[in-house]
């Protein structure tokens, strides 16, 4: 393909891609393919000769389409948002273009500095404190998601532990040591963290415990709970060294006691604090949530997901350092090949050193043209439409007591829901403040969503998961599902760029219509 071909097949690529957007609401939202359909309709090898793109291009629509669920669509209220956006698209069109590994300054410096510049221009949006900027000790880093910062944070975390316990010793006497100290290694979270804490705990060679969590404490880790699984880790003759504290729990959106936490934990600054913000840290752009990071000075590490809830595609995982040389000391090896006067000197950032993977891509434009095109205002008034949406959503779910309990508070646009079966009024879960429809920060508050009662039992839960299941199954709407301390529940927000009032009215129409029809047929349950 030359340079004229390349014009011609990048107009209709982007056409088509316009057009995709503009009618995605049209689409089934979820893919209903079965496994191994496309190798039934693609050859067994690739052509012997090339072909035009006129014809590969065909195959998108007619192969291609069919197995994608489309997460840009109003209709997609699964998981959390995967956002794109065009100008993110155009810093990805530039970053294939400008293609290098990137895995040192001389690589390409404005591939590095960029990355410098951009994540420090987020960590002002996002009110962190000015520990994670890179003028002082600190600094952000782009990974590929949120899993790989927290097995990052965690490999440190576990070196400068065991390097701490080692202080002192030297030769096989400090190689025995360490072995000794990494055998007794536990990393702590809530249960209600990601799964990728445990994950990372598995990868980096400890063990994981998990903090349970209660509905009365709206599942947030709390001082109490941190205190008993420390307590609990030493009667095992275990020593935590990491922590997970979370900014929004992946099943219910659930902030942990930070304050908390960080008095807990005053005097035990070997534990590496990180705190998952995966989803919600993009709200931080907002004054009225900045209230959140307060307590942030004292942790080490914090990460969001610009590609969740922040305008950009995937991947774009921010992660913020208070000490980068605890990454730099656990993951910096430079051999002969790699060395250049400037590095050597200390006058540059590697980022390579911040990272598993060896090399990186240009993934810093893409968010450069996002707060660009967007400016703070335009972030801020993206985060608040979608919180507005969700307090219109738990409205209408409260509007209809007789249906549906909300199990958690809803925080962050989204909103966690049982239904109700007809035989028990008063079963599932209720809140004693039902009536209070605002939407919070997951946090309980006094005059907010009060104490929480489970009164269901296992029909409650078979009636709301073939809700969900029928819901999903019919394709007009996508929704997820959870078990929230027993309770299933379905999870419902709306957070991507198309996301509109006229949608979550009719996801609450469908899914008021798909209860009240099981529960018809079911006899109330």
């Amino acid at each position: 393909m030359n340079s004229e071909e390349f014009r011609k097949a990048a107009h209709a690529s982007i056409d088509e891609i316009i057009n995709y957007y503009d009618t995605i609401q049209d689409r089934r939202v979820v893919s209903n393919v079965a496994p191994g359909y496309l190798r039934k309709l693609l050859p067994s090898a690739p052509p012997e000769d090339g072909e035009s793109w006129e014809d590969i291009q065909k195959d998108i629509e007619s192969k291609i389409m069919p197995g994608l669920t489309h997460w840009q669509s109003p209709n997609f209220m699964a998981f959390y948002p995967a956002s794109s956006t065009y100008p993110a698209m155009l810093g990805e069109l530039y970053s294939a273009a400008f293609t290098a590994p990137a895995f040192n300054w001389i690589c390409s410096p404005a591939v590095t500095e960029l990355e410098t510049i951009a994540l420090d221009w987020l960590a002002k949006l996002l009110h962190l404190p000015a520990c994670f900027l890179s003028e002082g000790e600190g600094g952000g880093v782009i990974q590929g998601s949120a899993s790989e910062a927290i097995v990052t944070v965690m490999v440190a975390a576990r070196e400068r532990y065991v390097d701490d316990a080692c202080k002192g010793l030297e030769g096989e006497q400090k190689e025995r040591k360490k072995a000794e100290v990494r055998a007794r290694l536990v990393a702590i979270g809530s249960e209600q963290s990601h799964s990728s804490t445990a994950k990372a705990a598995l990868i980096a060679g400890v063990r994981y415990k998990p903090i349970h969590c209660h509905l009365e404490d709206a599942l947030a880790v709390t001082g109490t709970g941190l205190q008993e699984m420390l307590n609990e880790c030493k009667k095992e003759g275990l020593e935590p060294f990491y922590l997970t504290a979370t900014l929004g729990t992946t099943a219910t959106c659930a902030t942990d006691r930070f304050e908390e936490i960080k008095e807990v934990l005053k005097d035990r600054p070997e534990v590496w604090v990180h705190v998952d913000a995966a989803y919600a840290g993009a709200a931080l752009v907002c004054e009225e949530y900045q209230h959140l990071t307060e307590h942030m000075g004292a942790f080490d590490s914090f990460n969001m997901n610009m590609h969740k809830w922040l305008l950009t595609n995937f991947d774009a995982s921010c992660l913020y350092i208070k000490r980068r040389r605890n990454l730099t000391d656990a993951l910096s090896i430079t051999p002969s090949y790699l060395r250049n006067d400037f590095s050597a000197a200390g006058l540059v950032t590697d980022y390579r050193d911040w990272q598993i993977p060896f090399g990186r891509r240009f993934r810093a434009l893409k968010i450069w043209f996002v707060l660009r095109t967007y400016g703070a205002n335009g972030l801020k008034a993206h985060i608040r439409n979608h919180v507005k949406l969700g307090e219109l959503f738990h409205s209408l779910v409260l509007s209809r007591p007789d249906l549906f309990s909300v199990p958690t508070p809803p925080a962050f646009a989204l909103t966690v829901l049982t239904v109700k079966t007809r035989s028990k009024a008063t079963n599932g879960v209720t809140h004693e403040h039902a009536s209070d429809a605002g939407v919070s920060d997951g946090l309980v508050k006094t005059n907010g969503i009060g104490k929480l009662h489970n009164g269901g039992g296992a029909d409650a839960n078979e009636v709301t998961k073939e809700v969900y299941e029928l819901i999903n199954a019919r394709g007009q709407i996508f929704l997820t599902s959870g078990v929230v301390n027993g309770v299933y529940a379905i999870r419902i927000v709306s957070a991507n760029p198309k996301a509109e009032e006229k949608y979550i009215r009719r996801a609450f129409d469908i899914i008021v219509q798909t209860a009240e029809e099981v529960l018809a047929k079911s006899g109330g349950a």
